[in-house]
């Protein structure tokens, strides 16, 4: 799909610098208080820095990933208001 990411790159303060398939590029900025549950190991930078690509999705290792088309709809938009991260939980069945 267009929202594919193909180039993720960890930036200071849970942000995520990123490039879709499109050409698409800007950043994603995570909110600290949403990372709980299964998104809490992101709280580690040394864990967030692992940051890669699976299939299209930002992941970490764990089976941890993130849902490209919401990130997609916030880096296009350019939208003052920043989404949560629960926003961009992918909730397609893990990977086997």
């Amino acid at each position: 799909m267009y929202w594919d990411i193909v180039e993720v790159k960890p930036e200071p303060g849970y942000s995520l610098f990123v490039r879709f398939k499109d050409g698409l590029t800007g950043r994603v900025q995570l909110r600290t208080e949403e990372l709980t549950g299964v998104l809490a190991p992101l709280l580690d930078e040394q864990f967030f820095e692992q940051v890669l690509i699976d299939c299209g999705a930002v992941a970490w290792p764990g089976e941890i990933d993130l849902a490209p088309d919401a990130m997609y709809a916030q880096v296009a938009s350019q939208s003052h208001a920043p989404h949560q991260a629960g926003d961009f939980v992918d909730r397609r069945p893990a990977h086997s």
